[in-house]
């Protein structure tokens, strides 16, 4: 039987995800990056950056900038790679590019290793 994943360990996978994004892109994250990426409330945002505080998954500094951990890039990187080829994937079947994106980040929470190794291979021929 295989491992579903509850809704809260998604969420802090999709945060992860977009850090790493927005840190590739600006250099520094704040709190109010990831509001204005996700569109979610800031309340919402604090709350969730505690957690993965807690985790040990980022770290904040004293002036609001958030840098992932070792553990939390690693699965960061993890969640984008499977995005990324998940959304490659699908738009070489034919799926448009907007909904290969949104499946994509459906899909990249509860495919299996297996399945997804599978997939690297087929997709990145």
């Amino acid at each position: 039987m295989g491992y579903i994943k509850h809704k809260s360990e998604e969420s802090m996978e999709d945060y992860l995800e977009t850090i790493l994004i927005l840190s590739r892109k600006n250099g520094k994250v704040r709190s109010i990056d990831i509001v204005g990426e996700l569109g979610f409330t800031k309340a919402s945002i604090s709350v969730a950056m505690k957690g993965l505080r807690e985790k040990n998954l980022i770290t904040m500094d004293e002036v609001g900038y958030i840098e992932l951990t070792g553990s939390g890039r690693e699965k960061a990187e993890k969640v984008l790679e499977r995005h990324n080829l998940l959304a490659e994937c699908l738009i070489k079947i034919g799926v448009s590019e907007k909904v290969a994106m949104e499946d994509a980040c459906r899909i990249e929470h509860d495919i299996s290793e297996e399945t997804f190794e599978a997939l690297k291979k087929h997709c990145l021929k």
